[in-house]
């Protein structure tokens, strides 16, 4: 399978992980804040937006496909949501070709029971209630990301954003990896197996998002190498917090490649 890529700038590779599963790349303007000093790759994963809707689903099947992606021995990546497991996993498995992870709006490594019941809560108190009776499609997924933004006067409009163009979802892939990585989760060997990860890591919260940010709280000890910042934002912290999120991240690239 050959996915959907983008590249931009000049500099060292820094590879970028959407989250969803099941949805596309989303990240025009994080790639604008680094590609004066990056080579900045954007990808549809398999079977998602852009990319050919090939199978299998499977943790171990994307992992490989971001291996594939790094045209150098060692490469940065940036992972949201979903993504930013799928980087966290990529850098357990290969940390040798792995300079920094930037962890954005993650879950963490705990059970999903330890953070879900929160998240549905807060889900629902935040939920336009048409999005309870829609087909899957646009305006539903729009319903569900407005959520993820603060303000809701301009939640929809970056909701909106997110869907423009519509490239359709894909929920065999979201459900087959959403299954895996709970069940991943279960396991709970994540914790030991990150004490032994020495890439230096940053972890960026937005400290509105739904999902509780104390389910990161596990990882944060975990890491030998990290920090960790909030920010007043969402589940989408560069849409809301631009500037602290450029700088931010910016600053941990800069500093830990020394």
């Amino acid at each position: 399978m050959t996915p959907w890529t983008s590249r931009s700038g000049t500099g060292a590779p820094l590879v970028l992980c959407h989250g969803g599963p099941g949805i596309w790349d989303y990240f025009d303007d994080v790639a604008g804040f680094f590609d004066d000093t990056a080579t900045v790759i954007r990808w549809d994963q398999r079977g998602c937006g852009r990319s050919p809707r090939d199978g299998p689903y499977t943790v171990a099947r994307f992992v490989a496909d971001l291996d594939d992606l790094g045209d150098r021995p060692r490469f940065d990546v940036l992972g949201h949501s979903w993504g930013a497991l799928l980087a966290l996993l990529y850098a357990l498995e290969h940390p040798g070709r792995v300079n920094r992870i930037v962890y954005v709006s993650g879950v963490g490594i705990d059970p999903e029971h330890t953070w879900k019941p929160t998240y549905r809560r807060n889900f629902a108190a935040r939920v336009d209630p048409r999005w309870y009776e829609l087909e899957d499609g646009r305006e539903r997924a729009i319903l569900q990301w407005s959520t993820d933004f603060v303000d809701p006067a301009t939640a929809r409009e970056h909701a909106e954003r997110m869907a423009t163009p519509w490239h359709g979802l894909n929920p065999e892939c979201a459900d087959a990896l959403n299954a895996e990585v709970g069940r991943y989760l279960e396991r709970g060997d994540l914790p030991a197996r990150c004490r032994g990860l020495t890439v230096p890591t940053l972890i960026v919260d937005g400290r509105h998002d739904l999902r509780p940010r104390d389910a990161v709280d596990s990882l944060e000890r975990a890491l030998p190498d990290v920090r960790r910042v909030s920010l007043d934002a969402g589940h989408v912290p560069w849409v809301e917090e631009p500037a602290g999120f450029r700088r931010t991240v910016r600053e941990f690239l800069a500093d830990s490649a020394r």
